[in-house]
């Protein structure tokens, strides 16, 4: 006759089997997340994004570059959710460059994933957003916290180290910071069994973004881990998704897509990095380096036209200082053509602040390109540009359709959307066209552009010298100025999408003109560069921009010489001082 079982021991089997349940389900869930996700997060996941869980969850090194539309960051909130429920003590990191992309994984969590989900709601304890902390905390001992990539970002632990957008981080604060949170593995308490002892959980390291330019060292890590992924001996994994997966599975409306190519600010190649997923080459030895010009991109604050309002007031320009200059210049194309399409007029104000020593830094604070303009409102426009930034200088390629555009300058206007009369201007290197004005006595401030192949070389060398030295220096880029415009502007998140686009476009042309640099088409014949587009590429950003930078050095060697001789008659008329046991001029 068997014996009847204590409560304890009941209790005890109960908890037995309850554990060996527990035990079961999680190793099935483990091994298979796509199924944690329907049975626990009430996700129907799509093919493609149970295969990317399913290898997300293999690896140890994960790179994921896809395109807009894709949902790289709602996966990876799924994926961080599935780590830290089904291994506790899990702790995420996820960093990106600026707070406010890293917090967008948080919220994902948080508005998508827990109001479909009361048993993800269970299992967490709290979750924090605000200006000083954004973390969740599961119940489990597992928890997810935000990092800006910065070098001031140390002191953080991690398990799993997530970076969003990675290649907008710089290369030396992934290694020598990011990288150095991953210093401890999980400790799960099984490993403290002798018969475990020998098992080890490795961190893992996700890295997340849209593609870019092949010199950039974003690429090579793309490589690395490609390759990685052949050797039996480490767990690496790396794919691209372009745009025609999310269009596939109703994620992206094809329309749209072709909306967006038809237009005419289209760029065919921003479209192969940010849609296609594809890493742009640039040539061997080209003339412009994505490296160089990355590092001047470093302008916070743009100018912005008059036609720009916003609480009906007018974003004026700054006022200028004592010593500043500014430079507007324009490359013109007045209507496209079946064999040149692809032109426009491009337009770059150089806000020129000089330093202690007279030397000037070219700023090139605003741009725009127009299409199909007609002479007598590009007039107009210009004449308006000139008095709104006001200008001291506006340099016009003087050949071909440029030569009209500067007899309208030197003749009085009349603006009939402002009511002003703008007086003439004069030419102020180049005698033909100064006998050309009617008024001898208006401002010589008109820079005429006669190109010719030294000429061109010169302008070419000038400008790639001034970015390589840091003479030049450009807005921010187009990817971060929503976070600088939301520091400048109150109220940015509530703007009208008509209103942010107006604030964002001199970011984004600064952009294009970027591709248009490092893709540039070359070549050299007796030691002359001649530069030329690619077939439906552009290059009328970059000769505006070139031609401002020319002007700026001509501006700046002039008052040097102003300069030096303000200089001499301090040295020639003042007494010496003596301090420091030396005598200082001054």
């Amino acid at each position: 006759m068997a014996l009847r079982k204590t409560a304890e021991e009941v209790a005890n089997d109960k908890a037995t089997r309850i554990m060996n349940a527990v035990a079961t389900w999680c190793s099935f869930y483990r091994a298979n997340p796509h199924r944690f996700c329907k049975d626990y997060l009430n996700l129907n996941l799509h093919p493609f994004q149970i295969v990317l869980l399913y290898m997300m969850n293999l690896a140890t090194n994960f790179c994921f570059i896809g395109s807009r539309g894709l949902g790289k960051t709602f996966l990876t909130a799924v994926f961080i959710v599935y780590k830290c429920i089904l291994y506790p003590k899990t702790k995420v990191v996820v960093c990106a460059k600026t707070r406010s992309q890293a917090v967008q994984v948080l919220e994902k969590i948080e508005k998508e994933l827990m109001p479909n989900s009361s048993l993800l709601r269970s299992e967490i304890k709290a979750v924090v957003i605000n200006q000083s902390k954004a973390e969740i905390e599961f119940r489990n001992g597992s928890y997810i916290q935000v990092a800006t990539a910065s070098e001031n970002s140390r002191g953080y632990r991690a398990t799993l180290l997530v970076c969003d957008e990675f290649r907008m981080i710089d290369k030396d604060v992934i290694d020598l910071v990011l990288r150095r949170f991953l210093t401890v593995a999980r400790q799960p308490g099984y490993l403290k069994k002798k018969q475990y002892k020998h098992l080890i959980e490795r961190p893992i390291e996700m890295y997340l973004s849209s593609s870019w330019f092949q010199s950039h060292w974003s690429w090579q890590l793309c490589q690395d881990y490609f390759h990685n992924m052949y050797a039996t001996d480490k767990k690496y994994f790396c794919f691209r998704f372009p745009y025609q997966m999310p269009v596939k599975e109703g994620m992206l409306s094809l329309e749209q897509v072709e909306d967006e190519m038809s237009e005419s600010s289209f760029s065919d190649i921003k479209f192969r990095m940010e849609m296609e997923a594809m890493f742009i080459g640039v040539t061997d030895g080209g003339l412009f380096s994505f490296e160089d010009i990355n590092k001047v991109r470093n302008l916070k604050k743009a100018f912005y036209a008059p036609g720009i309002i916003l609480g009906g007031k007018s974003i004026e320009p700054p006022k200028k200082k004592p010593g500043e200059k500014r430079i507007l210049t324009v490359d013109i194309a007045l209507m496209s053509s079946k064999r040149r399409d692809n032109d426009a007029t491009s337009i770059f104000l150089n806000d020129m602040i000089p330093d202690s020593n007279g030397r000037y830094t070219s700023n090139m604070v605003y741009t725009e390109n127009c299409e199909g303009i007609i002479t007598q409102d590009l007039v107009l426009k210009l004449r308006r540009y000139f008095k709104w930034f006001d200008c001291d200088y506006i340099g016009i390629d003087a050949k071909g359709l440029g030569a009209p555009i500067m007899d309208l300058l030197m003749h009085e206007c009349y603006d009939p959307e402002t009511g002003d009369v703008y007086p003439p201007l004069n030419c102020c290197n180049n005698a033909d066209f100064q006998d050309r004005c009617p008024d001898k006595t208006a401002p010589k401030v008109i820079w005429a552009i006669m190109g010719s192949p030294q000429f061109n070389n010169d302008v070419t060398i000038a400008l790639r010298s001034g970015i390589q030295q840091g003479r030049i220096r450009f807005l921010d880029s187009e990817y971060e100025c929503e976070d600088l415009l939301r520091v400048q502007f109150k109220g940015y998140d509530k703007m009208t999408p008509a209103e942010r686009t107006a604030l964002q476009l001199p970011f984004v042309n600064t952009g294009l003109m970027v591709n248009e640099l490092v893709n540039l088409d070359y070549e050299a014949t007796n030691n002359v560069i001649r530069v030329h587009e690619k077939p439906g590429a552009r290059k009328d950003r970059y000769s505006s921009v070139s031609y401002n930078y020319y002007i700026a050095m001509q501006v700046e060697r002039s008052m040097a010489k102003n300069y030096a001789k303000t200089k001499k008659i301090e040295m020639n008329f003042r007494a010496p001082t003596r301090g420091r046991g030396v005598y200082d001029y001054g």
